[in-house]
């Protein structure tokens, strides 16, 4: 029955600890290793954070791993770098976590991190020096989806009695990188704050890119203005294999009780956001139908 499935109870809540607490988690157990191994306990260990952290070097040498592994390492002089992006993560987690999966939350934060420093790498190659270390390009990435999908949502500064919509911080981010960017970050000059901005412009990027083609149209081969070669888009059912409409399913139809866990399944997997039109159709028609029983 569609009513014994924990997905179809009001009381369900996905079990286990939500994967942007996780997230939290080790990047705050990963700084206080940081200062472990910079530590004059560990003569070694500066070697070894060295390694994770994005240098045009390192790139140049083809280690590819500090594409990723920059977003372990933040400012040991002052708290406020990894408290910030903590914090941030919190606040975004929360609120898109439940709407992308945990899955998918994770992919997102990861590719804005990958996208933030191949960015950032463009823009340095003239400075072999520089390097970059950090969590907010991926934390500005998940802002964009969050505002994308959620523009005139309030958020509050912390400590502070103002309100302001979500979009229009994410516009007052762009102007402040376009800004370091154009001014500082170009030119090899240090900006009046220690960001990059180029990391937090790829990081943007990518995740209107992920909202734009892979969450707003549910994949590639539906995104406008794009279009998949024939071998690669998603093949047509037809004949008997093709689902009957919505509103030829019956209440004790097996086909609806199959492609309501289908459906089911996919949410858990991927999130509500992953739901197309159709799906969304018959999974409303599934729970009137419950709700009658």
């Amino acid at each position: 029955m569609l009513s014994d499935r924990p997905y179809m109870q009001p009381s369900y809540h996905r079990a286990g600890t939500s994967v942007y607490i996780w997230l939290i988690s080790i990047l705050g157990a990963a700084f206080v290793l940081e200062l472990v191994l910079l530590s004059p306990w560990w003569p070694a260990g500066g070697r070894f954070v060295t390694s994770l952290i994005l240098t045009v070097q390192a790139l140049r040498g083809w280690q590819l791993w500090t594409l990723l592994t920059h977003c372990l390492i933040h400012e040991n002089h002052s708290p406020f770098h990894i408290l910030f992006v903590l914090f941030s993560l919190a606040y975004i987690g929360r609120e898109l976590e439940p709407l992308l999966g945990s899955r998918r939350f994770l992919v997102v934060f990861f590719a804005t991190v990958l996208g933030g420093g191949l960015a950032w790498f463009g823009v340095n190659l003239a400075h072999p020096g520089a390097q970059y270390i950090g969590a907010g390009a991926g934390v500005v990435g998940l802002f964009v989806v969050l505002a994308a999908i959620y523009p005139e949502r309030e958020m509050r500064l912390l400590f502070l009695p103002i309100t302001f919509r979500v979009k229009h911080c994410v516009w007052g981010l762009l102007a402040l990188d376009l800004f370091g960017l154009v001014l500082y970050e170009i030119l090899g000059a240090a900006a009046p704050i220690d960001f990059s901005p180029s990391a937090h412009l790829g990081g943007m990027l990518t995740g209107w890119i992920y909202f734009r083609y892979f969450h707003a149209n549910n994949g590639w081969d539906r995104a406008a203005g794009f279009a998949l070669p024939k071998w690669l888009r998603r093949q047509k059912t037809t004949g008997a294999n093709r689902k009957p409409p919505v509103g030829s399913l019956s209440k004790s139809s097996p086909e609806l009780r199959a492609e309501v866990d289908r459906i089911l399944d996919k949410i858990n997997s991927h999130g509500f956001g992953s739901l197309t039109d159709e799906e969304k159709r018959i999974l409303d028609e599934a729970k009137d139908m419950l709700s009658r029983s």
